[in-house]
């Protein structure tokens, strides 16, 4: 959809729309299979269906067929299908609109129905992995290393002696298989989620493991400065996300150019966009975050770069300085690129089970650490339908849009189906615990406790959605920004006689 940048603010706004109605689309077939499992089961248990809903709250849209309402809820979170045999659920979904007498079901029947959504999701999660083990699944070089790319200098990792080039074997007795990622092998997850005043890294440098590595879990530099206002306070509570543990370490990664700012050192050096950096004056690069620190340190003076371009490898010669359209602090001497996004990005195939398993086993590790452990992790990081949305929104608009998000979808719904088999009252899980309860009891669980206990489980799951979804458009409106940094717009740079004759170096 990039054409529609042509055509200004109406092709801007215009898109956004488009990338909002496909957010939708997909969402909504998550719920739709899932309520539709249930509507399948229900239909061949000989239950009666009152109702089939995408989302919840007032009807925007409703029609009765062959007994049965269909309709589009108000509140974008979840669906249901109404079938009064099973526990009370008048508090989402309505009184029964029926007067005649409901013939009684069997514990059997109540618990193929409600496991009939998960298992649909489930169902639909394996569909997706099949995709993406046939079609591939984009990765780059700093989702799948190892390898450290970069060190934060004072930082806990720092410190504690791990260096650029050190590949990471284990965390707190964890394999590690990969830096980057949504599953339980891989650095990011072991780092956020460790539980102890250290973290202990067994790494191998220079091809020999060495003796592990005890890193400080506690980084006091990232941690969020509390607000200078009683109203910023309470803002900063309400939408913000406490601070995840970092030691401050990058995966290895081979920079990639994705655009030359005119005039400046790089463009008239000879780069080219898709140029991938190798080398700075003889050192290997692992992170673009290398130059950064070297041409700090090098303004006025030549630099010899080798780039790889079209496979082949070039030496290039520039010389960094500070831009000529600056701030008046300014003092950095930069070159002039914008760096890729994503830089080369290689095709996967990974196996139907890998996927389903790596998801499954994410989610069950995360349970497990906002329950029993220790570690930073809290309801505050989990996401709502808008943080959900907003993934698929980011997703869309990548070159690999179809890719990225069948690969999502898989994680997705493996999460709504394990999450909805939770014995909590309201979900799945929920009403098969209670139909297990009244087959030992030979009777069902009814009466006004029961009809007290759904509604009050339904005020909370509402109140959850509330607390995360603040969460969610508090990542949206308050975060992502760069704190004290300089916008782009106020850096550039001048043709050669258009600028001054002996620029300022630091």
């Amino acid at each position: 959809m990039s054409w529609l940048s042509s055509l200004g603010t109406f092709g801007s706004v215009l898109r956004v729309i488009i990338l909002i109605i496909e957010v939708l689309l997909v969402f909504n077939l998550m719920i739709l299979v899932h309520e539709w499992g249930h509507f399948l089961a229900a239909r061949w248990r000989g239950l009666r269906v009152e109702a089939f809903y995408i989302w919840f709250g007032k009807p925007l849209w409703k029609k009765t067929i062959n007994g049965v309402e269909y309709g589009l809820g108000s509140i974008p979170a979840g669906g249901f299908v109404k079938l009064p045999q099973m526990a009370p659920m008048d508090a989402i979904e309505g009184e029964s609109s029926s007067t005649e007498p409901l013939p009684p079901i069997t514990p059997l029947d109540k618990i193929i129905v409600a496991f009939a959504g998960p298992l649909f999701s489930f169902m639909l999660a394996c569909f997706f992995a099949v995709l993406v083990s046939w079609l591939g699944k984009p990765q780059t070089e700093a989702f799948v290393t190892t390898t450290i790319g970069y060190v934060v200098e004072d930082s806990p990792a720092g410190k504690a002696g791990l260096k650029a080039g050190d590949k990471i074997l284990k965390i707190d007795g964890q394999e590690i298989h990969r830096f980057e990622g949504m599953t339980t092998d891989t650095v990011r997850w072991n780092v956020i989620s460790s539980e102890g005043k250290t973290i202990q890294f067994d790494v191998e440098r220079d091809g020999k493991a060495i003796p592990t590595i005890a890193v400080a879990a506690e980084w006091p530099e990232v941690i969020e400065k509390k607000a200078d206002s009683w109203v910023g306070s309470i803002r900063d509570g309400i939408f913000k996300r406490p601070p995840l543990r970092e030691v401050g370490i990058l995966g290895k990664e081979t920079p990639m150019v994705g655009a030359l700012q005119p005039n400046g050192p790089a463009e008239e050096a000879g780069f080219q966009p898709q140029d991938e950096i190798l080398s700075y004056d003889g050192q290997p690069l692992t992170h673009r975050a290398q130059l950064a620190d070297y041409f700090s340190t090098r303004g006025g003076q030549p630099v010899k770069i080798v780039v790889r371009r079209a496979g082949k490898e070039t030496g290039i010669t520039l010389t960094p300085r500070i831009p000529d359209k600056h701030p008046a602090e300014w003092k950095q001497p930069m070159i002039g690129i914008v760096w890729h996004a994503t830089g080369e990005r290689k095709l996967a195939y990974p196996g139907v089970w890998e996927q389903v398993s790596g998801a499954a086993k994410s989610l069950i590790s995360m349970v497990q650490k906002l329950i029993y452990s220790n570690s930073d992790i809290s309801p505050a990081h989990m996401s709502g339908p808008v943080g959900i949305g907003r993934v698929y929104y980011n997703l869309l608009q990548d070159p690999a849009a179809l890719l990225q998000v069948l690969w999502f979808s898989v994680v997705l719904n493996v999460n709504l189906a394990l999450m909805n088999l939770l014995p909590f009252p309201v979900l799945d899980g929920g009403h098969i615990t209670m139909a297990v309860g009244e087959a030992i009891r030979r009777r069902p669980l009814q009466g006004r406790f029961l009809e007290i206990v759904q509604t009050a489980c339904v005020l909370l799951l509402f109140g959850f959605i509330i607390f995360v979804t603040l969460k969610d458009t508090g990542d949206i409106f308050l975060g992502g920004g760069s704190k004290g940094g300089t916008k782009t717009e106020e850096i550039g740079w001048l043709p050669k006689d258009q600028r001054p004759a002996v620029a300022p170096q630091p």
